[in-house]
């Protein structure tokens, strides 16, 4: 019965979506990407899903493209849930399709690597015929193989050295973030509640940040976070494992192997799904 319910809410959204097409402009559109992340959790999806669905109405061009591409790196700040995710994924697929953008040297442009993280990373599909869309799939996959192999040792705010391969045995997960990050903060009682409950039985959870350890400090000390927090002073970790933008979540087996990763906010239900892969027990 929920489940339908569910359902019958997302064939209302995407209809009142349809009949304000000729409403949505550029300037609205805007506004609401502004006020996505206050509107309340339980109506985000929707939200999103509306969005989405205004975007694809406009006229193609560079103005519908950036707003599609704005769309995407909101959408995975938190649970979306598939069907928005597919519809981001949609629109900006097809504002690509529509305006495509040429590459400047070697370098990808960031539009067409946000929708193959959204694909490769979200579950989500997409069928652009592009070759700098292949190319951005293609690094996302050259990016996984240098972090599988990747090592590191850091200091954390007491100076103790921690390096992740002696860690092997534990389940790690690696999370970059930083003080100024709203959805880093957001999900920090979620890695503290998982760290805390799971730590006995191997769980590691290693918070990165290549902010001032004055700064990190300061925060840190209201902030009631249990998890170790190492500090990354000239981004060389960031850089090793191609961290794009924050926060993002990695975790490994027991044996050193990558087996998730989580390329924004995650809530505690997306983090407990990401463990599932793990043999962690509640």
């Amino acid at each position: 019965m929920a489940a339908s319910l569910r359902i019958l809410a997302v064939a209302v959204v995407v209809l009142v979506a349809r009949l304000a097409y000729g409403q949505a402009t550029e300037s609205s559109i805007t506004n609401e990407l502004k006020n996505l992340r206050s509107v309340p959790v339980d109506q985000r999806p929707a939200a999103t899903l509306k969005i989405a669905l205004e975007i694809r109405s406009l006229p193609a061009g560079t103005p519908k493209l950036r707003l599609a591409d704005a769309l995407c790196h909101l959408a995975t700040e938190g649970d979306a849930g598939i069907g928005a995710l597919q519809a981001v994924a949609d629109t900006l697929s097809k504002s690509l399709a529509e305006t495509p953008v040429p590459a400047k040297g070697d370098q990808v442009p960031m539009p067409y690597m946000d929708l193959a993280k959204l694909v490769h990373y979200e579950n989500v599909k997409a069928t652009l015929d592009d070759p700098l869309y292949a190319k951005a799939n293609e690094a996302l996959v050259a990016n996984e193989a240098d972090i599988a192999k990747a090592d590191f040792t850091l200091r954390d705010l007491h100076n103790k050295k921690v390096t992740l391969s002696e860690l092997r045995g534990k389940i790690v997960m690696v999370n970059f973030w930083a003080t100024w990050c709203p959805p880093c903060r957001l999900e920090m009682p979620d890695l503290d509640l998982l760290y805390t409950h799971f730590q006995s039985q191997g769980l590691v959870v290693l918070s990165i940040t290549d902010e001032d350890p004055f700064k990190v400090g300061s925060f840190l000390a209201t902030a009631n976070y249990h998890p170790p927090v190492l500090l990354d002073p000239d981004s060389k970790v960031h850089k090793l494992f191609h961290v794009g933008g924050i926060p993002e979540t990695l975790l490994f087996d027991r044996n050193g192997k990558l087996i998730a990763v989580a390329i924004d906010q995650r809530t505690r239900r997306q983090f407990l799904q990401m463990l599932t892969k793990t043999d962690l027990h509640p």
